[in-house]
């Protein structure tokens, strides 16, 4: 529901969803169970791994992949401003501190492994890398830094579901995979999430956690095993519904669509917004086939008064939206390490002048004429 014409983000859900929560309903079992076990393997399938760990949502693997690394208090995690804030929460919440690094620049807004290099010391325990709007951040550069240093890499793949790069299967190439299924995701739940590991101990931790490290499981119970269990180490309550597995099984069937539908929206934005006097579109020179498309950002020009344009779009009944409010400036961050933080120059000047525009599988060339018209009709050049 909107009261826009052009959502910046439209979920499709059809009847193929509708059913499949309707036979989880009439199933009897909600929690965690065989749909959940199911999607767990093809998403593993299509990733091409070995196993995969469903949670109850992006933030979720996030705050997992720290906890199962034994990261906390005294350690540094080193990761992007640039980047929606539950990424550096998981990191405080564990009791360690974010250092945040710099973006690579106005062409690509993924973190830049020299900036992320200099800030690395021996407390550092891992490196956090957000593959922003669906591209692929730097990982042969960043896996080497982690090596280097005996460090952990993360990838956060919010935005990249079983996306292929240059480096590999986005989610695969790190010690450790963190997706998001949230509503308004590329694969979306509602809310939901996924973890991956290289090693196979690491994913069995990550399995554990989820589910207050029980040595066995309400579904092993259910179906004759021990009625005891122990707790060896503390964990948490992620795990994901029956019914959201159930939506989540039938979006990754039809992702490849999906999928195939941003990237003919990306390359109408591409053909129609590059030549705009003084508008940036990040990472136009990769190629479409290389990205989950989950956002489509531009740059305004330096000066430019993004909040004019946003009230131009609205006024056509056009959503938009600004994709991320600096992590480090916000005021639980700054409060918690006064003074002691950098500036990230590059990172401060992209988020003033960043703009998404609407892309869903749903949006068709029509639309995407009706915004690149609305956006150049707009346009001013400082």
């Amino acid at each position: 529901m909107t009261a826009f014409d052009i959502a910046l983000y439209r979920p499709h859900i059809g009847q193929a969803e509708i059913q499949a929560v309707t036979d989880v309903l009439r199933s009897g079992w909600l929690s965690s169970g065989p749909v959940t076990e199911d999607f767990e393997g093809k998403y593993a399938a299509a990733l091409g791994v070995p196993a995969a760990v469903a949670v109850s949502s992006g933030t979720a693997a996030l705050h997992l992949a720290v906890l199962a690394l034994g990261i906390g208090p005294g350690d540094e995690v080193v990761l992007p401003s640039l980047n929606f804030v539950s990424a550096a929460a998981t990191v405080a919440l564990c009791g360690a501190t974010p250092v945040f690094a710099d973006v690579t620049g106005p062409h690509d807004l993924c973190l830049d492994p020299d900036d992320a290099a200099r800030r690395i010391t021996p407390r550092t325990r891992a490196i956090v890398a957000m593959h922003y709007g669906g591209y692929a951040a730097d990982l042969t550069s960043l896996a080497r830094l982690a090596r280097t240093h005996g460090i952990a890499l993360i990838e956060d793949c919010a935005h990249a579901p079983v996306t292929d790069s240059v480096h590999g299967v986005l989610g695969t190439v790190g010690d450790i995979g963190c997706y998001s299924f949230f509503a308004t995701k590329n694969l979306a739940m509602g809310e939901g999430g996924m973890v991956v590991a290289h090693d196979p101990a690491l994913g069995d931790r990550i399995r554990r956690l989820r589910s207050h490290a029980l040595t066995v499981s309400a579904q092993q119970r259910h179906r004759g095993g021990s009625s005891l269990y122990d707790v060896d180490t503390l964990g948490l309550n992620y795990r994901p519904t029956e019914i959201g597995c159930a939506i989540g099984r039938v979006q990754l069937d039809a992702l490849p669509a999906a999928q195939a539908r941003r990237r003919e929206a990306v390359r109408l934005y591409r053909d129609h917004l590059t030549s705009l006097p003084g508008l940036t579109v990040p990472f136009a020179d990769r190629p479409v086939e290389q990205s989950a498309h989950h956002l489509f950002a531009v740059l305004l020009p330096r000066g430019a008064d993004r909040d004019a344009l946003q009230d131009a779009l609205r006024a056509e009944r056009i959503q938009s939206g600004v994709h991320y409010p600096p992590t480090h400036l916000f005021t639980a961050y700054r409060e918690r390490d006064p003074g002691e933080q950098a500036a990230l120059p590059v990172t401060e000047d992209v988020m003033a002048r960043q703009l998404s525009l609407p892309l869903h599988p749903g949006i068709g060339a029509a639309e995407v004429r009706r915004v690149v018209e609305a956006v150049s009709a707009a346009w001013r050049t400082p």
